[in-house]
């Protein structure tokens, strides 16, 4: 590997006597991680003006700023006001524009966790929050009220007790490790997270929530990969969000956990000035499987407070998905989510492809506009299905199944369940009748 003259320049102005081997160790990058301004401009060699030191500053002192050494080296310093590494590392005062309908924690999460570090929104997995500390603060995180925290910092006993709540939660089946970082754990630690995960009969899935690829890639050494390879099914997510940073280092990083036999994903938010381009999205989509990454989500960014400048409408992600769609190989797609504010979870928003049906045909269309038909069985009856459930003698063995209860719009098709609606808790006209029921 050899260095950029940016970097050589970073590298010698933290530590003249610094090599090639301590810029290539994680633990010499977060040990020299950028925290003030100070520091910033004399490794890029660049002086901010009076405005600027002081507008970054005041922003600092709520929203902690922390960029590697390595992340940092990629800025271009010749046009920083466009460039999408300073965009997403460097802090900004419209960070402090708290602006209406945005929310310290937009999503809930605190709300929806029934033990330490643990949140549980979905019938059958879960969140596991094992870290609060990052490689770098993203000024788009949806978690900024924690990350960096020093008051937060999930201990060993609070890892345990939330281990202990899926051990007794058999519905659980799929466990994603977050923070902050999980890879910011020492090798150790995180193996006996998961090891102890691994040890629960009804996990089946682990999940790992990851930036380090991006922004620190010298953490995924052999040594981590042959932890994580040991407690397969190991699923690993990351969060490319522009081309640029699919650097050799990001690709060689991303060869080692595949070679590993690790599948990878990547989570990308969709950030005004940052990503919202169709031919900046297909080119990362297309760096990714590339680099055998499966394009996830991508997701509206949330309505945490200070990200209402990222904020883009859903209209624009419309519009990229309509670029993607057809113009290119289906596993380059990913899904377009909203998380719903509330706690309500990831809301699929694709463009509209079904035009209209009747009893028998369906109109669609295609991604060029060609609008075309499909049409329906003239009788439709569920093969080798009496509808029900409670007395079923289909011939299929499915050893591992077992009966879990339908919620949602699932609960209203299931055969075997008799609820018509699902009315909500504030339902005036409801409320009128059980005044009326109890007056009665």
């Amino acid at each position: 590997m050899t260095l950029s003259l940016t970097q050589k320049r970073v590298i010698n102005r933290i530590d003249p006597k610094a090599t090639l081997s301590h810029w290539s160790d994680w633990r010499w990058q977060m040990r020299h991680s950028i925290r003030d301004f100070d520091t910033f401009e004399r490794l890029l060699d660049i002086t901010l003006s009076d405005a600027q030191r002081k507008a970054f500053s005041d922003t600092v002192q709520k929203f902690p700023m922390s960029i590697t050494p390595y992340y940092l080296s990629l800025i271009n310093t010749g046009d920083m006001e466009n460039d999408p590494v300073f965009l997403q590392s460097v802090p900004s005062p419209r960070e402090l524009e708290i602006k209406k309908g945005d929310m310290a924690d937009p999503l809930h999460e605190d709300e929806d966790s029934p033990a330490p570090c643990v949140t549980h929104r979905y019938p059958d997995r879960v969140l596991l929050l094992v870290s609060n500390t990052c490689p770098m603060y993203c000024r788009h995180c949806t978690r900024k009220r924690k990350v960096g925290d020093e008051d937060t910092i999930p201990n060993r006993s609070a890892i345990a007790a939330g281990i202990d709540y899926i051990r007794r939660t058999p519905q659980v089946r799929d466990v994603l490790l977050s923070g902050g970082d999980p890879f910011l754990l020492s090798d150790e630690f995180l193996d006996w997270i998961l090891a102890e995960l691994r040890s629960i009969e009804h996990v089946e899935i682990i999940r790992i929530g990851t930036r380090t690829p991006v922004v620190l890639p010298q953490r995924i050494t052999p040594e981590l990969v042959e932890i994580l390879c040991k407690h397969q099914p190991v699923w690993i997510n990351t969060h490319f969000n522009h081309p640029r940073e699919l650097t050799q280092s990001a690709r060689n990083a991303l060869c080692s956990l595949a070679d590993g036999g690790l599948p990878l994903g990547n989570q990308t938010v969709l950030l005004s000035g940052i990503n919202d381009c169709p031919r900046i999205m297909k080119a990362l989509v297309h760096k990714l499987v590339a680099n055998r990454v499966r394009p996830y989500y991508l997701y509206q960014c949330d309505l945490s407070e200070g990200l209402s400048h990222f904020r883009t409408p859903v209209g624009k992600g419309i519009e990229i998905l309509e670029s993607l769609i057809g113009h290119t190989s289906g596993f380059c797609v990913p899904t377009y989510v909203i998380d719903a504010p509330g706690g309500g979870g990831k809301i699929p928003v694709m463009p509209n492809y079904l035009i209209s049906w009747s009893t028998n045909k369906v109109v669609l269309r295609n991604y060029e506009g060609v609008i075309t038909t499909y049409k329906e069985p003239d009788s439709y009856e569920p093969t080798f299905c009496d509808r029900n459930c409670a007395e079923c003698d289909l011939q299929l063995n499915l050893d591992d199944a077992e009966q879990s209860k339908a919620i949602g719009i699932e609960q209203l098709l299931a055969d075997h369940d008799q609820t018509i609606s699902l009315i909500p808790a504030s339902n005036a006209r409801h409320k009128r009748r059980k005044g009326e029921a109890q007056e009665a």
